[in-house]
C-alpha cells in the first residue's frame, strides 16, 4: 500500500496490555498491521505492554474493557462504537470475552465488521458460561489458535469451515533464535538466579497457577531424587508472574521445603529475557494440568533448540512429536514426568541437541510468529478485500535479513535423537 492508498483501519479489543498469550497476540498484529500500511490501534486497560504499541507502529487508546457485568459491557459498547466513528475503524478484532460483548454490539450498531479470535481454553461448567462463551464465535470470521481448539467449536459451538480459519500461534524466531543469545545475558540470569557452573537447568515457564503444573513439577523432582535416577548436579528454576495475593507461590515453596527440595528449587518470577533463560536450561517442561489451547511456551522452548517435556493433551499432541521434536507424558503422571526428565539430564549433549535442532525445525517450518502474522492478514483481507498480505510480503522482501522467510524451506541436516527409548516409560496417552 502507498501512502495515499486506502489504510485500513484494524482495531483490537483486550483487557489488558499486561503479559500472556493473548496480549503477545495483539502486539504481533500491531507489527503486521503497521507494515502492511494499515492503521493499527489496541484499546485495552493499562499494562507493562503499552508503550511496545506505539513501538511497533499502533496506538494505544485506554479503555478498561474487562467488565463482565451488563451495564459495565453496554457503557464500554457506547465508548467502542464513539471510537469507531472518531477513528474510521475498518474492522474490530476481539481476543477476549467481555471485550468481544461490547465490541460485537459497537460493530453493530455502526456496522463495522468484526473478527474474534478463541484463544483460551473457556469451561462450561456453569449455567450461561456456554452463551457467555459464545460471543467469540459471533465474528465473520473465528480464528482458532490450534486444531484443538477448532475442533471445539466446530463440535459445541457449531462454527463451519466457511466462518473457521486455525491460525496457530508462534514463536518469534528473530528474538528466539540460540545463534543470536550472547554469553552475557545467559551468565547475568544465571547470577540472578543464583544457579552454579555445573548446574543442569531444568526450566519451567508459566504463571504461578495450580492447573500449570508446578506442584506436580515438584512432585517429580522429588521422585527422581528419591530414586537416584540421575547422577548429574541439577536445579529446577520456575519463570513466571504469581497471582497478587501470592498464596500459591507461598503454597509452592512450602511443598518444595517438605519435599527437601529447597536447595534444588529457584522462583525466578517475570523474566523478560525468555531466550536467555531458554539458552541456559538444558530442558524445558510443559507440565499442564489442563489441555493447553495452544502452549506458546513450548514452540518457543522449541525455537531455542532445547528438548521439550509436555503433558500429553491439548494442542502439544500437535506441536510435540513424541521422541522426534520432544517428548509426552500421561497428564498428572508425576513418575512418568520424573522417568522423563531423568532421561533427558543423562542423555548425552549430542542426543539433546539432534532432539532440539528437530524441534526447531519444525518450528522454523510451521510455527513462527511470521506465519501466523501473515495467516491473520489474509482473514482481513477475505472481509475486507484488502491488499494487506500483498504488502506485507513486499514490505518484508525488501528487510529480509531481520525475517524468517515465509514458505521457503529452511530444512537443515539434522541428526535423528537417539535417546529416546532410554527414557519413555510406557504408553504415551
Amino acid at each position: 500500500m502507498t501512502a495515499s492508498a486506502y489504510r485500513p483501519v484494524i482495531l483490537q479489543v483486550l483487557p489488558s496490555l499486561d503479559a500472556g498469550g493473548v496480549e503477545r497476540g495483539a502486539l504481533e498484529m500491531v507489527e503486521a498491521i503497521a507494515q502492511a500500511g494499515g492503521r493499527a490501534l489496541v484499546a485495552s486497560a493499562e499494562g507493562r505492554l503499552v508503550p511496545r504499541v506505539e513501538y511497533l507502529g499502533g496506538r494505544h487508546i485506554s479503555l478498561r474493557l474487562g467488565d463482565k457485568s451488563p451495564l459495565g459491557i453496554l457503557r464500554n459498547a457506547r465508548r467502542l462504537k464513539a471510537l469507531i466513528a472518531a477513528e474510521g475503524v475498518t474492522l474490530v478484532h476481539a481476543r477476549s470475552r467481555a471485550p468481544a460483548w461490547a465490541a460485537r454490539l459497537a460493530c453493530r450498531s455502526t456496522k463495522t465488521h468484526f473478527v474474534t479470535t478463541w484463544h483460551g481454553v473457556h469451561h462450561e461448567k456453569f449455567p450461561g458460561k456456554k452463551t457467555y462463551n459464545s460471543v467469540l464465535t459471533s465474528g465473520e470470521r473465528v480464528i482458532a489458535i490450534s486444531d484443538y481448539i477448532a475442533r471445539r467449536l466446530s463440535r459445541d459451538y457449531g462454527v463451519g469451515p466457511d466462518r473457521l480459519r486455525v491460525i496457530p500461534r508462534g514463536a518469534d524466531t528473530r528474538h528466539f533464535n540460540p545463534a543470536l543469545v550472547r554469553g552475557d545475558r545467559i551468565q547475568n540470569l544465571a547470577e540472578a538466579w543464583n544457579v552454579a557452573a555445573d548446574q543442569a537447568v531444568i526450566l519451567m515457564p508459566g504463571r504461578l497457577t495450580e492447573w500449570k503444573g508446578q506442584a506436580l513439577t515438584l512432585d517429580a523432582l522429588a521422585i527422581m531424587a528419591r530414586e537416584n535416577w540421575t547422577d548429574r548436579n541439577w536445579v529446577c528454576v520456575f519463570v513466571g508472574d504469581g497471582a497478587r495475593d501470592n498464596a500459591f507461590a507461598e503454597r509452592l515453596g512450602a511443598k518444595a521445603a517438605s519435599l527437601g527440595l529447597t536447595n534444588r528449587v529457584r522462583f525466578g518470577g517475570h523474566c523478560s529475557d525468555m531466550a536467555a533463560a531458554l539458552a541456559l536450561a538444558e530442558v524445558a517442561v510443559v507440565p499442564s494440568l489442563r489441555p493447553e489451547p495452544f502452549g506458546r511456551v513450548v514452540v518457543e522452548a522449541q525455537a531455542m533448540a532445547r528438548p521439550v517435556i509436555v503433558a500429553a493433551h491439548g494442542a502439544a499432541m500437535e506441536t510435540v512429536t513424541h521422541g522426534e521434536t520432544g517428548l509426552l507424558f500421561p497428564p498428572g503422571d508425576a513418575r512418568a514426568f520424573a522417568e522423563m526428565l531423568a532421561g533427558a539430564l543423562s542423555a548425552t549433549p549430542e542426543q539433546r541437541a539432534a532432539m532440539g535442532e528437530h524441534a526447531r525445525q519444525n518450528v522454523l517450518e510451521h510455527y513462527t510468529t511470521e506465519t501466523m502474522q501473515r495467516a491473520t492478514l489474509a482473514v482481513y483481507d477475505e472481509i475486507l478485500r484488502s491488499q494487506f498480505v500483498e504488502a506485507w510480503d513486499a514490505t518484508l522482501s525488501g528487510d529480509a535479513g531481520n525475517h524468517t522467510n515465509i514458505g521457503v524451506d529452511a530444512r537443515e541436516n539434522v541428526a535423528t535423537p537417539a535417546f529416546t527409548a532410554q527414557i519413555v516409560p510406557g504408553q504415551v496417552y
